[in-house]
């Protein structure tokens, strides 16, 4: 992925998700795996295959966006 490009129908791994994010992977990891599960939805293909769809990081981002003008 370059830069901060997202397609909305691709498929992302771990690492291309948390080079977006601008976050570690590991942070991803223990969002996965944390009670309840944090961060972007995301799909287990197998064991050690995880993938995010694009347009639920984009849903995930929005969703905790903070807009300071609203909050006055």
């Amino acid at each position: 992925m370059a830069g901060t490009d997202l397609a909305e129908n691709g498929w992302y791994t771990t690492e291309e998700v948390a080079e977006l994010l601008k976050v570690d992977p590991s942070s991803l990891r223990r969002w996965r795996t944390a009670k309840p599960p944090q961060g972007p939805p995301f799909v287990h293909v197998s064991g050690r295959v995880t993938r995010y769809l694009g347009a639920d990081v984009l849903t995930y981002l929005l969703s905790n966006r903070t807009d300071p003008a609203a909050a006055a």
